[in-house]
């Protein structure tokens, strides 16, 4: 009985984490697609009102360290 329930324990721990990381995913990338060009547009526009050279907006590189991505 004990180890069942050390079992159920593990995989609802196991469950969460997974859970968790995706979460964190998806954040990370509605962040990079949909907040930061926004965010660059208003650096540009700021930097045009303070007459500063044009900067480029850098790329979004995404990098799989794990081989997972869809």
């Amino acid at each position: 009985m004990t180890s069942l329930v050390q079992f159920a324990l593990f995989l609802r721990w196991l469950y969460r984490r997974i859970r968790n990381e995706e979460m964190t995913r998806a954040f990370v990338e509605d962040m990079a697609t949909n907040h930061l060009p926004q965010v660059y547009r208003l650096l540009e526009q700021l930097c045009e009102e303070r007459k500063l050279g044009p900067h480029r907006v850098p790329r979004i590189r995404w990098i799989d360290l794990n081989g997972l991505r869809d």
